[in-house]
């Protein structure tokens, strides 16, 4: 199969810092086997080659400025090639000037929320246009397959998911044990609806019990402002907060081995939950909102703690002071955490289970 993927227009592929979308369509590029060839076009930056060769992938980099301009750089660099399939991450709008310059190849459109296909991005009737181009639909949960199959009805029949994965290799536990300080870790954009002054609130209660825990936020933003109330927030709650700024891809992995426990209190629907993957592949237990497709990943007692009523910090302070007075609970929690990672979340996984439902298309239009 030579399966051919268009980037989003904001971030090169590998990305530096942040794009989670981009890393995905990295990993899984390097992981396809068999006798599949890749084509990415990413977005072109000066420190990058305008071409890289990994593994049985090949990554074209064109001039951005614009979406419409990024687009058409794109299909200029591509167009008169052969493709047995496209897939387009996360821009069901790119699916109309694939569909003129390829119109005998299937395309696949690769979800990883609902932004794009959700005001004020689009409309409803234009996201359902868009996605009525489309061949496939991939959601990277099934939480998000059964919300755009309950948003976009006609489409229902095309809509497949495919869970993401982890890089083993580098995320993984520290190895290091012995008292430490309780340090609750989050990851993610500064954006309201990831719900960090819920994590703010609930560490100043569970301090009342273990005044020894402390707090790091990695991430970044572009609203400074928001960062600005954040720590102010911190500052008058009187709680020890490390805010990191928006780490490398390369430290991340380095990051989360610094921790006790991961925290993640989104408070909208959350597609998936990369980084509750990444925190348990470093071996840790997760304690995260019972909303969207982080119920697929985080078992409630078995590898994490799942909270209902994520609204109210409280009920995040008791699973967390939970585990800072049962460290042999922690250790336990951590240690399957680290196996569910291994068994189910690998980007080998990932690849194949994609290339696998591009193989059935492929074969049933053939057939």
């Amino acid at each position: 199969m030579r399966l051919l993927i268009i980037a989003p227009e904001q971030i090169p592929v590998p990305p530096p810092v942040g794009g989670s979308v981009e890393n995905c369509i990295y990993q899984i590029a390097k992981q396809i086997k068999g006798n599949h060839e890749v084509t990415i076009v990413s977005l072109y930056r000066k420190h990058l080659p305008r071409t890289t060769r990994v593994g049985r992938a090949t990554i074209i980099r064109v001039d951005g400025g614009s979406k419409s301009n990024y687009l058409r750089n794109a299909i200029k660099q591509v167009k008169g090639n052969r493709y047995d399939l496209i897939q387009i991450d996360n821009r069901p709008s790119f699916i109309r000037a694939m569909k003129q310059a390829f119109p005998n190849t299937p395309i696949s459109v690769f979800m990883h929320s609902m932004t794009f296909v959700s005001k004020p991005v689009t409309t409803p009737s234009k996201a359902a246009l868009d996605l009525g181009r489309a061949n496939l639909i991939i959601g990277n949960s099934q939480s998000l397959k059964r919300t755009l199959g309950s948003k976009f009805p006609a489409q229902k029949h095309k809509v497949k998911y495919v869970h993401l994965g982890v890089d083993l290799k580098k995320f993984h536990p520290s190895g290091k044990s012995g008292a430490k300080p309780f340090h609750i870790l989050f990851a993610g954009r500064l954006i309201p609806r990831k719900g960090i002054p819920v994590l703010l609130k609930a560490v100043q209660i569970a301090r009342r019990s273990v005044p020894s825990i402390r707090l790091s936020i990695a991430g970044g933003t572009g609203k400074p402002a928001y960062k600005a109330y954040l720590r102010q927030t911190a500052k008058s709650l009187g709680i020890p907060v490390t805010f990191t700024g928006g780490l490398s891809r390369r430290q991340m992995p380095v990051f989360y081995r610094t921790g006790s426990c991961f925290v993640c209190p989104s408070q909208k629907h959350e597609a998936f939950g990369l980084v509750n993957v990444e925190a348990m592949a470093s071996g840790l237990p997760v304690i995260a909102s019972k909303i969207g497709g982080i119920p697929e990943v985080v078992q409630h007692g078995r590898n994490g703690y799942l909270v209902g009523a994520y609204h109210r910090p409280e009920a995040f302070a008791s699973q967390i002071v939970k585990l800072a007075k049962q460290p042999e609970l922690t250790k336990r929690l951590a240690r399957q955490a680290r196996i569910d990672a291994v068994q189910r979340f690998s980007w080998t996984q990932t690849a194949s289970k994609l290339t696998r439902i591009y193989e059935g298309h492929l074969n049933r239009r053939q057939g």
